[in-house]
């Protein structure tokens, strides 16, 4: 499966710590000639960190992209309607993030951008990075692995002895978990040993 000509959603969530991380894969892919359209949950669009600025976010991924990224649920309902995505992608994708869409919460611009390509039956790809992976969002995560057209970047333990309870998506597959879900086909193995992160 090729990239070129598809037409790929981008969300990003609050894991802030995984944006350099992320922010390549963009690249890679449409340095593939996919067409990127960045999706931002709010604590992503309005939110300030030690890992970088909301504004300077956006103006990295306007050069990435060069779309100015969606922002609100109203901006994002429109994309399942016109069945704008061939493919949705949520990365990083937060325990808060995986939890409401197990649950079927759309209260986001992400959310909703992944309800709607859900309601084309197209793949919804989710890249997760979350503290809490094995510890209370473990059922989330479960049924979220068992949900129709929504396939999960592989994924490991970013620290085991310092959070036992923390996996985080292999960021470096995205690309081909992408081409996999787009042919209907879950990427393996989705449990892969991940390279170790350090506590920021």
């Amino acid at each position: 499966m090729q990239l070129a000509g598809k037409c790929i959603g981008w969300g990003l969530t609050g894991s802030h710590c995984s944006f350099d991380e992320v922010l390549p894969e963009i690249k890679r892919l449409v340095d593939e000639g996919a067409s990127v359209v960045p999706v931002l949950s709010p604590a992503v669009a309005e939110t300030d960190t030690r890992f970088g600025t909301a504004k300077g976010l956006v103006e990295r991924l306007v050069d990435l992209t060069g779309r100015r990224p969606i922002t609100t649920i109203l901006e994002a309902e429109p994309t399942g309607q016109k069945a704008a995505f061939d493919c949705f992608v949520i990365a990083p994708c937060t325990g808060n993030t995986l939890g409401k869409l197990a649950n079927a919460v759309t209260d986001t611009s992400v959310l909703m951008a992944a309800k709607g390509t859900l309601r084309n039956l197209r793949p919804v790809v989710i890249a997760i990075s979350t503290n809490d992976a094995l510890g209370a969002n473990a059922r989330n995560l479960g049924v979220v692995l068992n949900m129709r057209n929504v396939y999960l970047v592989p994924f490991g333990q970013d620290n085991p002895e310092v959070k036992p309870n923390s996996c985080v998506a292999d960021f470096s597959k995205l690309a081909e978990t992408i081409k996999a879900a787009l042919e209907g086909r879950q990427l393996q193995p989705v449990l892969v040993e991940r390279s170790r992160r350090t506590v920021r």
